[in-house]
Parts: structure tokens; C-alpha cells; sequence
């Protein structure tokens, strides 16, 4: 995002995986990072699998319940906030999106339009059909899942709106886990994900001391699983091949007070990266390869 004003088959590796699911190939600014665009539809979701996920312990296919029964959800009792980048309607509201808002550290855009591929794929139309598909994987699993948007306002949230968001989810109590979901636009060759995790920033009303460890682990499980869903490596341009990022600039983060990261899920610029990014079939692995990393930190 470069600046510019689904059910389980079984445990892989601590993970919930899709049956058949198998590998694929694989900036800087506000949270709303991006190039231009036209808008574009958030494409077709793919048909849910079927199935029914094991309870926390048991081997693939075990379960203590009766013959007939579905066994426990694992993550029943875990709220889930999914924060997918940008709105469709931003590229019509300029003078809303442009409005600067409080990070904490200083003030910021209240959101961009989002980059998009050289075809005119958006990010926003590619967050939103990720963020979709991620929340039928993580419903299956038991979890409450909430989106900050689903192209059903205007424009926006604005980035500290979609951070209250997350702090509030779940009657109040704040979500478990909060995972805002994105595609890079950085420049051709540059290839892969990565996760950026908040910094230790204290200023004004921020204060990210509380989740930084949390996050951190959250953001490592989804990196890992991710690779793993997708065959996509870590980023080739930061993180130093980790596939991680901390970031003390996004208000996204700044301002959460649980635990939160971003995904990149690639760069939609490189037109290999952007090839994949435009599948169904690549997406449904990402959401799945995010939702197995969600898990697998929620599960401990």
C-alpha cells in the first residue's frame, strides 16, 4: 500500500488447513499506503470447503464427541476483528479521506485510496474479498469475527476509527485479535508478503507498550502460516527475508490497545505478484493462511 492523500480439514503444522490447498507462487506512508486506480469489483469468493475442525488437543480426524456430533469450535469465546485497507468509495471522496486525524505521534490522512495492478485491480476490492474469505475460515473455527467495514459506507473508516474498532469489539472487552489486510504498491521486483507490527510508540494517546509482545507473536504465526498456505516468500525489499516490519508511523496500530498487525499480502506493482493477487484461488489460500496464523496464536 504505497502512499497516496475456509472450513478446517485438519492440524497442519498448528494450523487449520484447507484439504487440497496447496502452495502457490508468490513503501512507505499512511495506513492507507496506495497508487491509484479504478475501481474494481471484489471479485467471486470461491465455494467453502466442508468439513469440520478437531477440538484443541486432538489429532487430525480425533475428537471426544459422539459419533454424529460436531466436536467443540477451538476458538468459541475469541473475538476476531478483520480490517480490510481502504473503502471502493474513497476514490469518490478525496476531501473526506484527506481530512487529517490524531495517531498519537502527530496527524495523518484519514485514509488513501489504496494502490491497485497495472490491470486496475484494487486493493480495496482485494482486501475486501480476502477479509471475506477470512472471516468464513475463522466463523468456522467458533471465532466472533467483526469487519471494520464491508464497502457498506461511503468512504473510510478513517485509520483512528478503525482502530476504536478493534479496541471495542466484543461488547466492549476488545478484540483478541485484530488483523487489518493489504496489498503493497511498491516498485517492479520487489516481491512477497510481509506483516508489520506496531512499534513501542508513547505519545499523545498512544501507547503501544501493552501490545507489542502480543502482536509480535501474532504477527510471526501469520507470517509463518502464510508462507506456508501460499508458497509465497517473505518480502524481497524490507524486513531482511523475515517477512516482518515494525512500523511506529501507522495510526492503525498506534492507537490500538490490542493486539493488531497489518498484512501485505504482496505487491500489487510486480506483475508476478500481481498475477497471483488477481486468483481467486491464490486469495482463498491467503485467507487461509492468515486464518491458520490467527489460530494458532489464539490457541496458545
Amino acid at each position: 500500500m504505497a502512499a497516496v492523500p475456509l472450513a478446517a480439514a485438519g492440524l497442519l503444522a498448528g494450523g487449520w488447513a484447507v484439504a487440497g490447498a496447496g502452495p502457490g507462487g508468490g513503501g512507505a506512508g499512511s495506513d492507507g499506503r496506495g497508487g491509484g486506480g479504478a475501481p474494481a469489483s471484489a471479485g467471486t469468493s470461491a465455494p467453502a470447503p466442508t468439513g469440520t475442525a478437531p477440538a484443541p488437543g486432538t489429532a487430525p480426524g480425533a475428537s471426544d464427541a459422539a459419533p454424529g456430533t460436531a466436536p467443540a469450535a477451538p476458538l468459541a469465546g475469541k473475538v476476531v476483528v478483520i480490517d480490510p485497507g481502504h473503502n471502493p468509495g474513497n476514490f469518490q471522496h478525496p476531501s473526506e479521506i484527506n481530512k487529517q486525524v490524531d495517531i498519537g505521534t502527530n496527524r495523518k490522512e484519514c485514509d488513501t485510496t489504496g494502490t491497485s495492478t497495472r490491470d486496475g485491480y484494487t486493493e480495496a476490492a482485494f482486501t475486501l474479498d480476502v477479509a471475506h474469505r477470512l472471516r468464513t475460515a475463522l466463523e468456522r473455527l467458533g471465532a466472533t469475527v467483526e469487519l471494520t467495514h464491508d464497502a457498506d459506507r461511503p468512504f473510510g473508516p478513517c485509520i483512528d476509527e478503525r482502530a476504536r474498532i478493534g479496541n471495542r469489539a466484543g461488547g466492549g472487552k476488545g478484540a483478541h485479535a485484530v488483523v487489518s489486510v493489504h496489498a503493497d504498491g511498491s516498485a517492479v521486483g520487489n516481491r512477497g508478503h510481509h506483516v508489520i507490527l506496531p512499534g513501542l510508540v508513547k505519545a499523545g494517546t498512544a501507547d503501544t507498550a501493552p501490545i507489542v509482545e502480543p502482536s509480535r507473536r501474532l504477527g510471526e504465526r501469520i507470517a509463518a502460516e502464510f508462507a506456508r498456505a501460499t508458497g509465497s516468500a517473505p518480502a524481497n525489499y524490507l524486513g531482511g527475508g523475515t517477512g516482518l516490519d515494525v512500523r511506529e508511523d501507522l495510526g492503525g496500530l498506534n492507537l490500538s490497545t490490542v493486539p493488531k498487525v497489518f498484512v501485505e499480502c504482496g505487491n500489487m506493482r510486480d506483475p508476478k505478484d500481481a498475477a497471483l493477487l488477481s486468483d481467486a484461488a491464490w486469495r482463498q489460500k491467503a485467507a487461509q493462511g492468515i486464518a491458520n496464523g490467527v489460530s494458532t496464536y489464539l490457541l496458545g
